[in-house]
């Protein structure tokens, strides 16, 4: 008996209508630049052209690329937070337009190379002292981002509750630098149930930089996290546990 047949992601007429408009919109925007001063429709007919393009390439192939799934969801993102701007700039909004333009350059650079570093490093170098340090200049690469460009805290809050490896590891980078965009839910989900230990770490760094924003409550619930077995069963000398029994200690007086 043959095996049932898996559901395609694309059908054949679909490929062919993202083939069609990712074309039209790629000759659209390519021809925009050259020829208006709308400079961030032209982008953002250019992102959607290469998503269409992509999506319809890889058909069945996209959901099970993960780090490219990261990188095409912050183009998307990029590519509607310029038809924002876009729509805001009519509506005779120009301080929104500017900001939601600022959003999507700070979205189409988190989706380049930091994305790319990031799980190569992990993929190909062997663990040890300087895949470490290789990570730690990414982390520092993120928090450059964070001081240069706008993001939108709803925006960094989902990568880093919701996202694969690769969109927590930037989003944490990016809360440790600035403050707007934190959110202490998201990161005790990432304290409670961590995916790597150099993830682990730089959320125990992110919470150690919070805790003077915490409620009593929340000291509380960082306390039980820190005190579960995700880390008392670390080595004592380990810089996880160590770090850990440094912010444990801070929070002594009201926990």
């Amino acid at each position: 008996m043959r095996p049932p047949l898996e559901p395609r992601f694309l059908q054949s007429w679909q490929r062919i209508l993202l083939w069609s408009l990712g074309g039209v919109a790629f000759v659209a925007g390519a021809t925009a630049v050259f020829t208006t001063e709308n400079g961030s429709g032209a982008v953002a007919l250019l992102v959607f052209s290469g998503l269409a393009l992509a999506v319809a390439v890889l058909g069945d192939r996209i959901e099970r690329f993960e780090f490219g799934g990261a990188t095409l969801r912050l183009r998307a993102a990029a590519a509607d937070r310029y038809a924002q701007a876009e729509q805001a700039e009519e509506d005779g909004d120009s301080p929104s337009a500017a900001q939601l333009r600022d959003e999507a350059h700070a979205l189409l650079d988190a989706a380049g190379p930091l994305l790319t570093d990031y799980r190569s490093t992990r993929a190909t170098m062997p663990s040890g002292p300087a895949r470490v340090r290789a990570l730690e200049r990414i982390m520092s690469r993120g928090r450059q981002l964070a001081r240069t460009q706008a993001f939108a805290p709803e925006e960094v809050r989902k990568w880093l509750s919701n996202g694969n490896d690769e969109e927590r590891i930037t989003a944490l980078g990016l809360m440790q630098a600035d403050t707007s965009l934190r959110d202490f839910s998201a990161v005790l989900t990432v304290l409670t149930k961590p995916r790597s230990a150099f993830e682990h770490y730089h959320a125990m760094v992110l919470a150690e930089q919070m805790l003077d924003e915490l409620e009593p409550e929340q000291r509380a619930d960082l306390a039980k996290a820190l005190r579960g077995e995700q880390v008392q069963n670390l080595r004592p000398n380990s810089d996880r546990r160590v770090l850990s029994n440094a912010i444990l200690r801070a929070l002594a007086p009201s926990v």
